[in-house]
């Protein structure tokens, strides 16, 4: 006989892993430490890209007056204003990943926390229907 209480639940189950878990699942895998870890160290590689092709687009666009006054200029604080810029926006933007990926990991753990309360409550009705299923083959006897 088919339980409409298990049937209801692992529909939605299966609901939330084709859904939503598909974006939770795979982070509650990871310890929060380790999941912004890896973030902040992907957010370094992708401003330091960033921050060199925006440079390279503002030297292009100034190429022609870069070229005719590179020697009017005082390359040492330009070179320190390039450094202090890349070293603010990295610091800006690892405190916007970090910020986002820390509330991204604990809605992300909330979801997976409630799946694996209805997943604890499909185990019980497992149990319970074992239990039921195993009493009934010992008591009673032989039975053709």
């Amino acid at each position: 006989m088919i339980n409409e209480e298990k049937v209801k639940i692992m529909n939605k189950l299966a609901m939330y892993e084709n859904g939503e878990g598909k974006k939770y699942l795979p982070v509650s895998k990871y310890y929060r430490s380790d999941y912004i870890g890896l973030a902040l160290i992907k957010n370094f590689f992708l401003v330091t890209i960033g921050y060199g092709l925006v440079l390279a687009g503002i030297a292009a666009y100034y190429g022609e007056y870069l070229l005719e006054n590179i020697h009017k200029m005082d390359l040492i604080s330009l070179g320190i204003g390039i450094v202090a810029g890349y070293v603010v926006a990295l610091i800006v933007f690892s405190c916007l990943t970090y910020i986002q990926y820390s509330v991204k990991y604990y809605r992300a753990k909330k979801s997976v926390k409630k799946y694996y309360g209805e997943l604890t409550r499909l185990d019980k009705i497992y149990s319970r229907e074992e239990k039921k299923s195993a009493g009934r083959r010992t008591s009673g006897g032989y039975r053709r």
